[in-house]
């Protein structure tokens, strides 16, 4: 059989789509994989250039007569374009999508960023001849020449914009001495420098006993070749970024490059600090928040060898480093390491999968690691490291379960109860601070009548409409928005209006509450602007604010010595949506928030505020008991063959034509059925939990398997149906495997 190999020329952002069919020569074959650099013909005048293989197929996208054939492999060692190229590849075939998706997810190039330049005027003439050339331009009373000259006389060499603005020269004037071999303009390259205002104090700790351990069980594994994935796993406190921080010492002492993933550009601020005090200018941030030219500059600057360590989320994992050593995934059992676009990777694999592409080695780190990390390390597929104890032995909180069912039967209709606000009081008096979590956005939630039970829904997504300060009802899904009724539209009564409390109401209450108290809100509405996370961190760790109210940003990974009170407000509100993950995230939520507490001199207080006190999530958080909560959740988790136990893949169906989408589920339903493989069960196909979204219509189809391979391979089987099937065009079908929320 004749193969082919679609190949990249090209590898800037705008032209990876742009791939050229070759020929592969019978000897060749067995070297011939995605990633790989080869010599072709290119052009009429068959002049031999490089390229990389994409992709390795049997179907010929032309004329055969017209193919050419691959020359050679180039002959130098594999470069980190080929690296990235066969990740790119690794990802199509183990989450969908196209080649082309997962490639402009991987190749972290912005072509269209313009490149910042600094530039300067160099004298070319010696000394005397610059003399003689003075007195011709005196002579003449050409004024600007003659000062721009005495100025290079003196200097030599001089920054433009100086020559510019203070001398007030002309552009005309300087393009005229460099005509006459005078002078040279020398440009040269600046790169935009994220972390370069950050004030960086020197950062250095002894380890304790536990953090010893597991840097040296890390480092001897090294030194015997071995890459592993390590989980490490240890209280909150327990000191884990000092682990991360000297496992990167060792690293870069050996001429290698450390990745940093953290899950939320919140967690950037106080994490880049730190390592900014150990590492200074060889660390640099990725996050979205950053221009594009800012972006562009941190993978320029990685890939040319002048930065060691990247800290970011998610994408910075795709970081052209030459020479990786070791990638860190900081509060690893996080959401938001799950991409929802196509390609849907988690970062946890593909780091995974790169660390073994490149000989590194990957460190998971939580304190509440997902079910998932902890079921591998059990079977021996992680190595496991644990801290047991906080840094210098300090207490975990003390934590306090208050039934807000009580509290409404004793009068208390706040959404604060008595016992938080007496230790906020307290905390108040004795100048500490406190922490309110809030799982919300918004003034408040969704706008029900209390008459006839009528919820505002968007007009283009099955989902209730969210009420803001300004009076105005928002989709969070599509961004449709409307003015608040004041009457009901449909039974006409004036009893609508928000339901639940949201981040400005809290802000509202706590000061009516304690007027003398300084109040910080950190949620997504303060958070828009370039600069405002480090802004309202920075004010609150420097003891600004007495109480920082906010969402799940502020409970992950942040060190305030100063706090000793946290109030969790409304603890199970994130346990009742369609989501097999639910009682996990709670958990973790409600420990991550309670180990923001007693982090410093003085012993933490945890208030957690919930209608639902004996959920087992709930109990074990409070007792901080991770093993107990993983033991009750793996008997759900097996009783309903859910991952890791299982695993699962999603089809989502989506058409602005709803029959379309629930025709194409039903007839790849019969497709699967039709397969008849062993051990498989499908749940569906059914419209997904938001069946439309800014009017296209959503179905979905849940497969579950002991084997992810299994999935896998039904996944190309379906996607080999679907190209073969013109009359599908009109339904868009993606893959979610393992996902970690529901659709």
């Amino acid at each position: 059989m004749t193969y082919y190999a679609n190949i990249i020329i090209d590898i800037s952002h705008e032209k990876l789509d742009k791939t050229f069919q070759y020929r592969i020569p019978e000897e060749l074959f067995s070297k011939i994989f995605p990633g790989v650099q080869v010599i072709v013909p290119f052009g009429n005048g068959n002049r031999s250039i490089r390229g990389f293989v994409i992709e390795v197929t049997d179907r010929p996208e032309y004329d055969v007569g017209k193919i050419k054939d691959i020359l050679s492999l180039a002959e130098e060692s594999v470069v980190i374009e080929g690296q990235l190229i066969a990740l790119a590849a690794w990802m199509r075939r183990n989450y969908g999508g196209t080649m082309n998706q997962a490639l402009k997810t991987v190749i972290p190039i912005k072509q269209k960023a313009k490149l910042k330049e600094k530039r300067s005027i160099e004298l070319l003439l010696s000394k005397e001849e610059a003399i003689e050339q003075l007195a011709l331009y005196q002579k003449k009373h050409n004024r600007a020449r003659e000062r721009l000259l005495k100025e290079l006389i003196e200097y030599n060499h001089i920054d433009y914009d100086i020559v510019i603005h203070k001398l007030n020269i002309s552009s005309s004037v300087i393009k005229a001495l460099e005509g006459q071999n005078i002078l040279s303009v020398r440009h040269e390259q600046v790169y935009r420098n994220p972390v370069e205002h950050l004030k960086s104090k020197d950062y250095r700790i002894v380890l304790n006993e536990d953090q010893q351990r597991a840097v040296d069980t890390v480092m001897e594994d090294q030194s015997r070749g071995n890459a592993l994935t390590y989980l490490l796993f240890g209280v909150t406190g327990s000191g884990k970024t000092e682990v991360y921080m000297e496992l990167i010492a060792h690293v870069i002492s050996r001429g290698k490059q450390a990745i940093v993933l953290i899950p939320e550009i919140a967690l950037t601020y106080q994490t880049v600090m730190r390592f900014l005090g150990r590492f200074g200018e060889r660390v640099s941030i990725l996050n979205s928040r950053m221009s594009a030219g800012e972006r562009y500059d941190q993978f320029l600057r990685a890939k040319n060898g002048e930065i060691d360590i990247i800290i970011g989320p998610r994408s910075a994992l795709f970081t052209p480093f030459a020479n990786l050593g070791l990638i860190i995934i900081d509060e690893e059992h996080e959401s938001s390491y799950k991409s929802e676009t196509v390609p849907r990777y988690h970062a946890r694999e593909v780091a995974i999968q790169r660390g073994k592409m490149a000989g590194a080695f990957v460190v998971l780190g939580s304190a509440t690691p997902s079910i998932e990390s902890f079921y591998r390390a059990g079977k021996g597929i992680y190595r496991l490291l644990t801290l047991k104890q906080r840094v210098a032995e300090r207490p975990l909180p003390t934590c306090y379960t208050i039934d807000l069912r009580e509290e409404l039967k004793a009068g208390n209709r706040s959404v604060i109860s008595r016992k938080l606000r007496e230790l906020m009081e307290d905390r108040l008096q004795k100048k500490q601070q406190t922490m309110l979590f809030l799982n919300r956005r918004g003034l408040s939630g969704f706008v029900s009548c209390r008459a006839c039970g009528e919820v505002i829904k968007c007009p283009h997504c099955d989902v209730s409409l969210s009420l803001h300060r300004n009076n105005k009802l928002i989709c969070h899904y599509c961004g449709y928005e409307e003015a608040a009724p004041k009457n009901c539209p449909k039974c006409g009564s004036k009893y609508i209006s928000g339901f639940k409390a949201g981040t400005q109401k809290i802000e509202e209450l706590v000061q009516s509450y304690f007027p003398q108290a300084r109040t910080l809100r950190m949620d997504f509405d303060t958070t828009r602007k370039k600069g405002s996370y480090e802004q309202i961190l920075s004010a609150f760790s420097a003891g600004e604010a007495d109480i920082l109210i906010g969402t799940q940003m502020i409970v992950k990974g942040h060190d305030f010595p100063g706090v000793t009170l946290v109030g969790v407000l409304a603890a199970d509100m994130s346990m009742y949506v369609s989501d097999y993950c639910a009682s996990e995230r709670t958990f973790q939520l409600l420990t991550q928030a309670a180990g923001r507490a007693g982090r410093g001199d003085f012993p933490g207080e945890v208030v957690v505020q919930t209608y639902n006190p004996d959920h087992y999530s709930i109990v074990t958080a409070k007792e901080q008991d991770y093993e107990a909560f993983y033991q009750k959740e793996m008997v759900y988790r097996k009783l309903m063959h859910y991952p890791p136990v299982y695993h699962m893949a999603a089809m989502i169906f989506t058409s602005g034509a709803e029959q379309a989408a629930v025709m194409a589920a039903k007839r790849l339903a019969r497709v699967i059925e039709g397969a008849k493989i062993t051990g498989l069960q499908m749940v569906g196909p059914a419209g997904a939990i938001v069946a439309k979204v800014n009017d296209i219509y959503r179905q979905v189809i849940y497969l579950k398997h002991p084997e992810y391979e299994c999935l896998v391979s039904l996944k190309d089987r379906l996607e080999l149906f679907i190209k073969e099937k013109n009359d599908m065009k009109q339904v868009s079908i993606t893959f979610d495997f393992d996902p970690v929320r529901g659709l």
